[in-house]
């Protein structure tokens, strides 16, 4: 192996935008279980599914509707 290397000429990686990009979130049991339970009735992994299903909103352009109860 060489001591150095010379990056200067080299490229972006044109599918970075496409890897996934790891985050720790804090979900609640509930949301937790239910995705659990849906991929036991789908064989795909909870992970999976979450992501999948953000995924949606995203390219729904979906928006949470918030109403604060008085």
């Amino acid at each position: 192996m060489r001591t150095e290397y010379d990056f200067s000429k080299s490229i972006p990686n044109p599918y970075a935008e496409k890897f996934q990009k790891q985050e720790t979130i804090q979900l609640e049991a509930e949301i937790v279980n239910y995705f659990q339970k849906l991929a036991e009735e789908t064989s795909i992994p909870y992970k999976t599914l979450i992501n999948l299903y953000l995924k949606d909103c995203v390219k729904s352009q979906r928006k949470l509707s918030l109403e604060w109860a008085n």
